[in-house]
């Protein structure tokens, strides 16, 4: 299997279970590895052939620019089921951080892995 990767996507999103987090968007960072085959795509030089970042990253920045979410990990969740069902990746590993809501910590997040059922 081969990786397609995007490190420390910015974003924002309305994400929290405080009130004031429920009202003001506030800065993400998602990092994704996605495991596909990229043989095809090696062969063609098609970007049709494999899985397009770009597509990828706007799609998750106009999704998650419209919704609202408690947790880092249903968030989490949602993304790695748009990359697997929509993309059509066979597994997943996202990281969701946000950025500066603790004092004295940069970064404070969740990674999981999903795989699509077989």
């Amino acid at each position: 299997m081969d990786l397609i990767f995007i490190d420390e996507l910015r974003l924002s999103t309305l994400i929290g279970i405080y009130p004031r987090e429920q009202t003001i968007p506030q800065p993400l960072e998602v990092s994704l590895q996605i495991g596909t085959s990229t043989a095809s795509a090696g062969a063609s030089d098609d970007i049709g052939d494999t899985i397009n970042y770009a597509e990828v990253t706007e799609r998750l920045r106009h999704e998650l620019e419209t919704r609202h979410f408690q947790l880092l990990e249903k968030l989490a969740e949602y993304v790695a089921g748009v990359i697997l069902e929509d993309f059509g990746a066979a597994w997943v590993r996202v990281s969701v951080a946000k950025i500066g809501v603790l004092r004295g910590v940069k970064r404070v997040g969740v990674t999981i892995e999903r795989s699509r059922a077989a």
